[in-house]
């Protein structure tokens, strides 16, 4: 079986980070060839081949990139794919628009029907990761089949008009040996905002973006004060509302106990070093760094957002936006933290590769 992954690393998320533990288990397999279409200086490029997984470099500088659509033509007609696997939509796009150049160019010089033509050619895959919706034009709705990470991301799909039956429910994984040897990294976050040692930390990593909400988080800080005037939040990312954040911040006085901390590689020795992990999204495809945290035996507490809910159990969770709620849940947390759950094996990077190669495997 050969298997050409598509995407378009122009950034370093959860997602990104799904791709090159797929790839990199079915590197594993024996009957499975597969090649990585992906942004040439990116990070996912990068790691790819530390792990030993052929990638092809594609100049992918914006979404829709004519570059990148020729590198993804190219790589289908060389490599000749049974499965063309995208993992965004951007890469979608263009794996659906050179497909259909390829089997226009076919069909000039194949004297077969229409439907021997298009058996030809590799079937197109799509993993959505997130619970938007889609349009009604768009790539997602060209795809063989989609693989949704989470009950909520399908169920959107369907509200969407997508088939309920060409939609495969994956969950995203991870490796939690990977995690825990990441975790050991130094970072000592206390030591570095100058705290005291065993200052309580409530941590967050996610992207400064809409949907993460951290608007939320930063006003459920404001309700704990009372409550446990010596915690402090830490927000681990980057994005466009961080100016927005800052300003909130300083509106309700709290820039002696919320730190947005940036970009922080050593995320996984954030997790390990906070109290309790704390996700505050109203949109949410899965929310994989969710994973982590389990896997570091760190209790979490999370708002009811998309796949969230598919992840944790009802007493972890409070109700989209309601920061009093999520400053009481965390308090609690605090207060008992044996309040843990392990990591279920279906949320494993192992598990994840087996459901996408069936997958595969039923569409040839």
């Amino acid at each position: 079986m050969r298997v050409l992954q598509v995407a378009s690393g122009r950034e370093w998320r959860g997602g990104q980070n799904q791709v090159r533990l797929l790839c990199r288990e079915l590197a594993r397999e024996a009957d499975v060839k597969q090649l990585l279409v992906t942004r040439a200086d990116s990070e996912l490029a990068r790691r790819a081949r530390a792990d030993q997984v052929p990638t092809r470099d594609a100049a992918w500088a914006m979404g829709l990139d004519p570059r990148a659509w020729a590198a993804v033509f190219s790589a289908i007609v060389h490599f000749r794919p049974d499965i063309v696997h995208t993992h965004d939509s951007h890469a979608l796009w263009l794996a659906v628009a050179a497909r259909r150049t390829l089997r226009a160019y076919t069909a000039l010089f194949f004297l077969g029907g229409a439907q021997e033509v298009g058996d030809m050619l590799p079937r197109i895959i799509g993993t959505r990761r997130v619970d938007f919706h889609i349009g009604r034009f768009g790539g997602w709705r060209a795809a063989a089949r989609i693989i949704a990470i989470s009950e909520a991301v399908k169920a959107v799909l369907v509200q969407d008009g997508l088939p309920a039956t060409e939609i495969s429910v994956i969950p995203s994984g991870i490796d939690p040996a990977e995690v825990r040897a990441s975790a050991r990294r130094p970072l000592n976050v206390r030591g570095r905002l100058s705290l005291e040692p065993g200052t309580p930390i409530a941590a967050n990593v996610a992207a400064l973006v809409d949907h993460k909400d951290q608007q939320t988080l930063i006003q459920a800080a404001h309700h704990a004060r009372a409550r446990r005037p010596d915690l402090h939040w830490v927000i681990a990312g980057e994005g466009k509302l961080r100016g927005s954040l800052a300003a909130e911040i300083a509106r309700l006085e709290l820039a002696d106990r919320v730190h947005l901390l940036g970009y922080v590689e050593e995320a996984d020795a954030l997790i390990r070093e906070a109290d309790v992990f704390v996700m505050s999204s109203k949109e949410e495809g899965m929310g994989s760094v969710i994973l982590n945290a389990l896997a570091l035996d760190r209790p979490v507490v999370a708002t009811a957002g998309g796949g969230i809910p598919e992840i944790l159990p009802a007493d972890a969770l409070v109700p989209i936006g309601d920061a009093e709620a999520l400053a009481r849940k965390v308090v609690a947390a605090l207060a008992h933290p044996a309040s843990r759950m392990p990591l279920p094996e279906r949320f494993t990077a192992s598990a994840m590769a087996r459901g996408v190669l069936a997958v595969y495997r039923s569409l040839l």
